[in-house]
Parts: C-alpha cells; sequence; structure tokens
C-alpha cells in the first residue's frame, strides 16, 4: 500500500498528554539525575550496544532485506534517521529499542514468525516513536540500573530505601504510558487501525497454528468490556494492579487496543494524515 509521508512531523503529534505528565514526573525525582549521569559515567549505553551487535544480525540491504525494507519505508513516514536494525534469536515475541548515542532496533526472530509483513509496519512504527519521543535514554538507564539499583544506590550514590522506591515508581508510571503514545506512531506508519489492531491481537495471542481464526471485532468487545467495567470490577482491577500490576512495563494488551481506538475516533488521526500536525520548522525549512 502508498504510505502517506509525514513531512517534518515532531514526537508531539502523537505523544500523549499522559505521557508528558508522566515524564515530567520521573524527571522531577531528586535522584534522576544522579542516576543518568552515572549511566553515562559508566559507559553503560557503549556496553549494551556492543552486546547486542554481538547477539544479534544486523539487518541491510544484503541482510534481510525485507526487514530492512521496512524500517526504510517506515522512518520515511516520519520524517527521521534510520536506526541500526537487528534480528536476534528468541522463542518470546518481542522487539526493543536502545542505543541513546547510536539508536537500534532489534526484533525477536518469533516476532517475526507472528506478524505478517503489514503487521510488522506498525511493530517498526512503534517502536521509531520510541526513538522519535526521546525514550530511549530513559528506557536505557532503567533497563541497566533499575535491576541494579539497590546495589548501586548504597554503594555508589548513597540512595535510600524511599529514594529508590520512588524513583521506580515514577518510572513504572511513565513507561506504560510512553507504550501508548508508541503505538499512536505505529498507527501513523501502518495507516491502518485494522493492521495495527490485527497486530496487536496476534501479539496478545502469540504464535498460533489457529491464527486464521483471529476476530478484530471480538477483540475489540472483549477490550471494551474490560473498560466498561462495573465499579466491583473496577475496584478490583485497582487492587490486583496494586498487587502484581504496578511494576509492569506495558499496559494490558486489551487497554492498549482501546486506548488506540479512542484516540483513532478523536479525529486526531486524520488530521494528522491530511497534514495538521506539529512540524520541525527548521527540518521543513531545509527541505
Amino acid at each position: 500500500m502508498e504510505r502517506k509521508v509525514l513531512t517534518a512531523i515532531t514526537s508531539e503529534a502523537f505523544v500523549s498528554d499522559a505521557d508528558k505528565w508522566a515524564l515530567d514526573k520521573l524527571k522531577k525525582v531528586p535522584l534522576l539525575p544522579q542516576v543518568i549521569q552515572k549511566f553515562y559515567e559508566y559507559g553503560f549505553d557503549r556496553w549494551f550496544y556492543c552486546m547486542n551487535m554481538s547477539m544479534a544480525v544486523r539487518c541491510g540491504p544484503n541482510q534481510y532485506p525485507t526487514l530492512y525494507n521496512i524500517l526504510r519505508e517506515s522512518c520515511n513516514v516520519l520524517d527521521m534517521p534510520e536506526p541500526e536494525l537487528y534480528i536476534s534469536n528468541n522463542p518470546f515475541p518481542n522487539a526493543y529499542t536502545g542505543g541513546v548515542e547510536r539508536p537500534y532496533i532489534t526484533l525477536r526472530s518469533s516476532i517475526v514468525e507472528t506478524l505478517s509483513d503489514e503487521q510488522l509496519y506498525h511493530l517498526m512504527g512503534h517502536e521509531l516513536g520510541h526513538i522519535k519521543a526521546n525514550h530511549v535514554l530513559y528506557f536505557s538507564v532503567a533497563a541497566v540500573l533499575m535491576p541494579l539499583l539497590e546495589m548501586i544506590g548504597r554503594r555508589t550514590l548513597g540512595l535510600g530505601d524511599a529514594a529508590s522506591t520512588a524513583l521506580i515508581i515514577a518510572f513504572y508510571e511513565w513507561v506504560r504510558q510512553a507504550e501508548f503514545s508508541a503505538d499512536r506512531a505505529g498507527l501513523l506508519v501502518s495507516q491502518s487501525t485494522d493492521l495495527s489492531i490485527d497486530a496487536m491481537i496476534a501479539l496478545t495471542a502469540g504464535p498460533n497454528r489457529l491464527a486464521h481464526e483471529m476476530s478484530r471485532d471480538a477483540f475489540m468487545d472483549q477490550a471494551r468490556a474490560y473498560q466498561d467495567a462495573g465499579s466491583w470490577e473496577q475496584l478490583g482491577k485497582v487492587v490486583l494492579f496494586l498487587l502484581f500490576g504496578s511494576m509492569y512495563t506495558h499496559p494490558m494488551p486489551v487497554s492498549r487496543a482501546q486506548e488506540l481506538e479512542r484516540w483513532y475516533l478523536t479525529g486526531q488521526y486524520d488530521r494528522i494524515l491530511e497534514g495538521d500536525y506539529s512540524r520541525d520548522h527548521a527540518t521543513a525549512g531545509a527541505a
């Protein structure tokens, strides 16, 4: 399909207000600057870039050109530089971005098996959305330091339990909102709500031999039923989230589908495709 190029589009066009609010709250946690300083001081970004390169195959014109061409077209739609693209062997479908100074996207082999070529445009747009919205710095800091925060905090940064907990909670609060923003970028690249929702269903159900029996309408009915549950069920969702889900790095899949549908129904997606969006004037002028 022919996709519209969103010339000079900025992340302001798709980053949600909740994402901005949560990130601003995260930035106000007193010890975040110390953590970021240590992230660069210890060279974690370079270490993890090298580790990723050593364990995955880099895609290019002569290496998995189908994936590389999807990346190229997706970058063209979002009018942004191409990050490096890798594919790694892993049976659990997922993809992630990394590399603050040298951005890259890594696709697990199972996610390529799970999604069609067209559905991969949504996935690629989602990961590019993280890069364009400058999510990668905070993702990378957390991925490296959150598991070590207890040790590094007490021995290196002098953090107490309360400060560590505040940072962890603020991070997980923001990262879930960042996923909603990235889903919008995925839709802007796929330029089809059906494709984007189908990609979400495929990732939720996982690879299976009955994938051809998937129903988009039934899944969206399920998502609406989840969001519109009664007051008792809503209270139960809050309690269970506090007990088990507060440290999830991604929102519940049905919530993501419903939120993407809601954003689409506001008309903002259509306005963006018609050219009504926040632009990088310096880039537009250079063009």
